[in-house]
């Protein structure tokens, strides 16, 4: 048990320490958009760069992971969106959102740094491999659910369209097709800006984890109970049990890569999804369920890493 703590416990004082840093005014919230923005914007797409050219492509074009996350991930989608349309049948965006909130995590920031110090460095190839599904297939679809409820008088294909030209211009999704091409290209990059990488790619764990903790500060819970439950639910035990069933399908699979997989399906969901449910009315369900989440991860991540 004190192993797991060992592993766990530093990640949920760095979120603590930014929970606190913001609630009692040494940073600000625009300070922690800030951080946040320079985390998703240049460390971690940094970070994902550098795992992907660093390794050899068949090593990152790993079919094995790449189903096994996206039949898991997908089947909680697929389900928790149709329960959310069966409490709420009117609101297809509320529903769409709400099942993005147990299906896609808080790779990098959460899930991430407890599978670095779990598996060592395949927690980097996992990170791409899992962001890869989430970030191409997960949450464009739903966006794309989210915007066809929202625009009845637009075609699905036309609403789809729109949000390929947005997921383009990623960094995230740059990162991922960039460091996938220099992989298949074996590309050697110059030492200067491999460390100028590798200075960006350090910074993007305890920045990520303290950004997180400034985010839940004035997040509240009141009169959302029912959804925020149900979606906390999916999100810390189904996703990873619907994961683990899927890595039946795939029993050839790395361990690392496996154990990596279920950390990172286990975490939060991403810390950005309050912002996603904003233009949809779910900003409140969004931010209440954001804080439960991280709050309860502490208690079943570490159940899982005693499993592991």
């Amino acid at each position: 048990m004190l192993d797991v703590i060992s592993i766990t416990l530093p990640i949920f004082i760095l979120i603590t320490l930014g929970y606190a840093s913001t609630r009692f005014g040494t940073t600000t919230p625009s300070d922690i958009r800030t951080l946040g923005a320079f985390v998703i914007r240049f460390a971690l797409p940094a970070l994902i760069f550098k795992s992907l050219a660093q390794r050899p492509f068949a090593e990152i074009a790993n079919t094995d992971y790449l189903v096994a996350y996206t039949i898991g991930s997908g089947a909680v989608y697929a389900a928790m969106f149709a329960l959310a349309r069966a409490v709420q049948p009117g609101d297809i965006a509320a529903n769409a959102l709400q099942a993005l909130g147990s299906s896609a995590s808080n790779s990098g920031f959460v899930g991430y740094p407890v599978a670095l110090m779990f598996v060592g460095p395949s927690a980097s190839v996992a990170l791409a491999l899992s962001m890869i599904t989430e970030n191409v297939l997960i949450i464009p679809l739903a966006l794309t659910l989210a915007e066809s409820g929202r625009h009845a008088g637009k075609s699905f294909p036309q609403v789809f369209s729109h949000l390929v030209g947005r997921l383009a211009r990623n960094p995230l999704i740059i990162a991922i097709a960039l460091g996938a091409a220099a992989s298949l290209a074996g590309l050697k990059l110059p030492a200067p800006l491999i460390r100028s990488i590798d200075m960006l790619a350090m910074a993007s764990g305890a920045l990520a984890l303290f950004a997180v903790g400034g985010a839940l500060v004035g997040l509240k819970v009141g009169g959302v109970m029912q959804d925020v439950g149900r979606i906390v639910a999916g999100k810390l035990v189904l996703h990873p049990v619907a994961v683990l069933a899927a890595l039946l399908l795939t029993p050839g699979l790395d361990p690392n890569l496996r154990k990596a997989m279920l950390i990172l399906a286990s975490a939060p969901m991403l810390g950005i999804y309050p912002l996603l449910g904003r233009s949809y009315g779910q900003e409140h369900v969004g931010a209440a369920a954001l804080m439960a989440a991280t709050a309860l991860s502490f208690l079943t991540m570490s159940a899982l890493l005693l499993i592991l």
